[in-house]
Order: C-alpha cells, then structure tokens, then sequence
C-alpha cells in the first residue's frame, strides 16, 4: 500500500512534492522519492527511509522544474530488506523518450507478464518489483503505437489500454514522459485510490495534482475534482493542456476495504466517501454486535490508537460507556502493521504503546481495534492491560476476521501468517487472550462504504471471503 504523487505547476514543484509525500507518508516508511523535469531533462533523487529522512536541501536544489511525480513505499512484491535501494521508486526506463513511473498496488500475472516482457518484447528487468515490470510493460505498447517521433495523447490513451489488456491486478500510476507531459490511471475496477485537484492561479492559469488521498491535494491547497475512473487515464502536457479518456470499457468501481478500515488518512475523502465519517458508521454497527456477543458489564473503552479512535469514540458512545485513552502511542515508532517482517513488527509493539495503568486498574476493559491480522499487536497489547491491573480484558475489531491472504498490495502473502486461518473466534479469542472478543459482520461493514457512496458497485473484500475481483488467484 504505497502512497503516489503527481503535480504539474506553473511555479517549481520539489517543495510541494516534498510536502506532499509528508502527507502520504502514512501509506509507506520503507522508501520515497521524487522526480521532476523542466520538459527534456529529469531529476531524481530516492533512498530508503521516511521522507525527512531521504532528502536534503542539496537534494531538493537538484529537483528542478515544474512537473513531477513522487513516491512513498510500503514494500509488498520484490526485496523487503531497508538496504536495498533499487526498488525505491520512480522507476525509470530510457526507451522510448525517456520515462519515468509510480505505482500503488500489486500485479498477480507478473510471472507470464516477466516472461513475455524479457523473451517476446526484449526488454530488461533489473528487480523483482512488479513496479519496473509495470513501467516496462507501459513503455513497450508506448513504443508500438509510436509511428516516427512525433507522441500524440491517442498514443498515449492507446498504449493504457494495452496495458490494461496485458496486466492483471491493482494498479495506481503516475508516470512522466520525457518531453511530452504526465500521465496517470487508475485500474479497471479501481482497487486503489488516485484522485484528481486543481488549482486557479491569479494569471488564470490552471494547476494540476492526482494523488493517492485528497489531503495531499487540499493540504496544498488544490480543489478536489474528481476520482479517477477505473479504467481512466488522464495526460497534462508541458503546455498545461488537460485531457481525459476511458481506456476500458467494461469496468466496476470496486475499491479495496481495507483502505477505509486502516490505510487512509481520516481527514481523507477516498472514492467520494470521508473516511472519517465511515470509521464513526462502523463504530456505530459495532456497538450493536457487541451489545449482543458482550453480556458482562463494561467499564470503559479503549481505543488502539490511532486509526480505531474514531471508531471506538462512536461505540462508546453508542453504548453509554465511559471512552478513555489508556494506551500511548510513541509518535516516532512507525505502523506496526506495515513494518517489513515479522521480527521487526513484534520487536516494535512494545516500543511504540505504553499503558495508562489508572484506566485499566480493577476495570473491564474493551478494547477498539481497526482489525487482528496477525495477532501479534493484540497479544502483546492485551499482556499489558492485564499487568496494569484489568480485571477483564475484552476486544472487539471494526474488520471481520481476515482468513485470506492478500494480493492488492498489501502485506499478507499467507494464510499461515493470519491468526484467524482454520481458527474459530473463540479459538482466536484465546490465542490472544481475551475474556471476549467480538469482529463485525461483513456485509454490516461494506453496508456502511456503500451507504456513504452509493456509486460504488461492490468492494474488495477478498481477505476476508476470499473472493477475488480480477480472478486468476486460487489458494486451495
């Protein structure tokens, strides 16, 4: 679950490239970067680690131009050990023109997809990250809709729908064409998010920004526009010309869940839906399955921070419970959840939740999770309200029970890996340790999504039920 970022500007975009990527950083600590161009020429510069970390002033001098895409990663396919560089993305191929690409999501095809790109289209791949075999596949039908030297926006639109023909899975881009101008689009049943802002300069001139999540573009103060379509694909020339096309015909807006539950921002509005106000909806749905799975008297609720706050505030309040912070939270320890291995992410929960024991002392406690995945956080979190003195500890998660891995781009490549594979709630309830424990039903949850936004037509719940929207995936 990465984080991309597109601008075209009228004035330099290193510094809101920079700032921009501070606000996705949520949806990536494993690596950014960041290419700009002033029309013929790129600048780039990547590394691993958080932004603030990656770049220098000496580094953003070298940024120079007004068009630029940029990156944060959350390492799913290809290398997850922090010292390898080469998967940083922009990743950037020199033929034809010179391009340059960022990606959010997961392809599932990319073994038949590496062999055809390596043996039929001739092309080299230096990684294992399905990112470059995106980029090179994209540049490849580029190449064959090209007559001479002269790239036209139907070039362009034709070679996305290639790709779309080609590849397989969730796929978020944004991509820049030496010479031409920017490129984005979206998958055809739009699993991961990019949406579209734009920004009135004083000279009438218009600014363009796509983004992963609409607080990068409001945060620098673009207006919201639209969400990609699924299928779509958008070109903004070097002359600031703006132009749209469907490149699928046949699509479904199936964004993924898991994006309202825990990757997006609350202060985002992802596929015309505020992720804020759907995390207060499923408080509220969850209230009621715990008033009937919970019949011992609660003393409070507890939310795991952060992304579960306004979902147990809700619940709270909805139950007529007292609502308390009793866990801190480091804010200089990273997402547990997207932390590259398992050893790293057991290591960090203890450094990054410390309890509040006066709120847990001779209590029942309920605690508020965004979802159990792998069981390691709640264990570890549930020790610690028992050592400070919590006479019951219950647990109840905004997400069902996560049985299947999966393939969209985030990181849950097994069913071993999940504690609810071939367990029974009460088995789970168990293995964590919990005196109850309660999960939300499903169809209560997309019910929410889809009540918030009714033009979405269905939603990725595939860890869950194991449904997969693009096929081809079979773990049995």
């Amino acid at each position: 679950m990465c984080g991309v970022l597109g601008i075209m500007s009228h004035g330099a975009v290193n510094q809101e490239l920079y700032d921009g990527l501070q606000m996705l950083q949520h949806r990536g600590q494993d690596a950014a970067g960041i290419l700009t161009t002033d029309g013929s020429v790129f600048h780039s510069h990547k590394g691993q680690g958080l932004v603030r970390d990656v770049f220098r002033t000496r580094n953003m001098r070298d940024l120079l131009g007004n068009f630029g895409i940029a990156h944060v990663r959350y390492p799913t396919a290809g290398h997850k050990n922090s010292e390898i560089t080469e998967e940083a993305q922009p990743f950037y191929v020199n033929s034809p023109f010179g391009i340059s690409l960022a990606h959010n999501g997961n392809l599932i095809n990319v073994d038949s997809l590496m062999q055809n790109i390596v043996n039929n289209d001739l092309r080299h791949i230096n990684t294992s990250s399905d990112s470059e075999l995106l980029l090179n596949v994209f540049a490849h039908e580029l190449e064959n809709q090209v007559f001479g030297v002269i790239l036209t926006k139907e070039n362009i639109f034709n070679a996305v729908s290639c790709v779309h023909n080609r590849v397989r899975g969730a796929y978020a881009v944004v991509a820049m064409i030496a010479g031409y101008g920017m490129v984005a689009f979206r998958d055809p049943f739009g699993i991961r998010p990019l949406i579209l802002g734009e920004r009135k300069n004083q000279d009438g001139t218009i600014d363009y920004c796509v983004a992963s999540e609409s607080l990068a573009l409001t945060h620098l103060d673009f207006q919201i526009v639209r969400d990609l379509k699924p299928g779509e694909a958008i070109f903004i020339d070097f002359d600031g010309n703006f132009h749209a096309y469907d490149c699928k015909k046949s699509t479904q807006l199936v964004p993924c869940l898991f994006e309202y539950v825990y990757f997006s921002r609350p202060d985002s509005v992802v596929n015309g839906v505020s992720v804020y106000q759907a995390r207060l909806d499923m408080g509220t749905i969850l209230a009621e399955k715990i008033q009937q799975e919970i019949t011992e008297p609660i003393d409070v609720v507890m939310p795991v921070p952060d992304t579960s706050r306004p979902i147990a505030l809700q619940l709270a309040q909805h139950l007529n419970i007292p609502y308390r912070e009793g866990l801190i939270k480091n804010r200089y320890i990273g997402r547990t959840f997207i932390m590259p291995g398992q050893a790293v992410r057991k290591r960090s929960v203890k450094h990054k939740l410390s309890p509040v024991e006066v709120e847990f002392k001779d209590k029942n406690v309920l605690l508020v999770d965004d979802s159990i995945v792998r069981g390691t956080t709640s264990r570890e979190i549930v020790d610690m309200a028992r050592m400070s003195g919590a006479k019951k500890v219950f647990m109840a998660s905004a997400a069902p029970e996560v049985r299947y891995p999966n393939v969209y781009g985030i990181d849950m490549p097994s069913k071993e890996e999940l504690i609810a594979n071939n367990r029974t709630v009460s088995e789970i309830a168990e293995e964590i340790g919990v005196d109850g424990l309660v999960f939300q039903n499903l169809d209560d949850l997309v019910g929410v999504i889809k009540n918030l936004n009714p033009q979405i037509n269905d939603l990725d719940t595939s860890c869950f039920d194991g449904r997969y929207i693009t096929g081809g995936i079979n773990f049995d």
